[in-house]
């Protein structure tokens, strides 16, 4: 399995408009954070964990040609405001894409993108999305894919586990029977913002509390806001735990 991080900033990314703070300013390319998402390649298929704002781009960066299939964490604007560039992957493979999701992240993804699921005129483009609702283990394209059920503030929404990796981010909770589909891990990829705790994601204490508890082989923190330098940051964590940053391809 290869896992491609596309984005690893919070919602603001990083430079942050009108920020002049150390990190915004950094000439370290690791420092600028788009939107978080990861592609995750394996046993021939390429799936996409959330859709952001510069999708576009970030296919573009990594030269990605190929998806078959989307899996959205949740709906808010930094996880889904790039699903309409969907459509040249439906372009070039010639048909529609699953997309994979709770029935509270697909109504809203049916609300926020009411132009793709409502007749209209002919031309323009839309992306042609095949909406899965999901609320146990299912297959992607024939990849097995456990939903992991996590809060982010008060809300409900998805993580996501396939074989020995798991995509948990925008986390502030884990609760009990969910930490349990999250042991035996090899690769753990978790939501940390900043070292001050946060109403609705984990701080850099909570994450390392977290990892204390599930004990995942390796460990990268993704959805990573402004006040985290990555080298600066990297240096004070332990072993085996350290920032993502954009661009940063892993196996396992």
């Amino acid at each position: 399995m290869k896992v491609t991080f596309l984005g690893t900033g919070t919602s603001h990314g990083v430079p942050m408009i009108g920020c002049d703070c150390p990190v915004c300013t950094s000439n370290d390319p690791r420092n600028k954070r788009m939107r978080s998402s990861v592609l995750v390649e394996t046993d021939g298929v390429s799936l996409i964990i959330d859709t952001g704002p510069e999708m576009r781009m970030q296919v573009l960066r990594e030269d990605v040609r190929h998806i078959d299939a989307v899996l959205i964490t949740h709906a808010h604007a930094d996880h889904i405001f790039g699903l309409d560039d969907i459509r040249r992957f439906n372009d070039l493979s010639g048909k529609s894409m699953p997309c994979f999701g709770s029935e509270a992240t697909l109504h809203c993804m049916r609300n926020t993108f009411d132009y793709v699921f409502t007749a209209t005129q002919v031309g323009g483009g839309l992306p042609q999305l095949e909406l899965v609702q999901v609320d146990g283990p299912f297959e992607a394209c024939g990849v097995g894919v456990t939903p992991i059920p996590i809060l982010h503030g008060r809300m409900h929404i998805f993580g996501y586990r396939i074989g020995d990796f798991a995509y948990i981010t925008d986390c502030s909770q884990i609760p009990q029977p969910s930490e349990e589909l999250l042991r035996d891990l090899d690769t753990l990829v978790l939501g940390v913002i900043r070292h001050e705790p946060h109403a609705t994601h984990f701080c850099v204490s909570q994450a390392l509390a977290v990892v204390e508890k599930l004990q995942p082989r390796h460990v990268f923190f993704t959805h990573i806001a402004h006040k985290l330098d990555h080298d600066h940051t990297n240096r004070a964590l332990p072993p085996d735990v350290q920032l993502a940053y954009d661009g940063l391809k892993i196996k396992i």
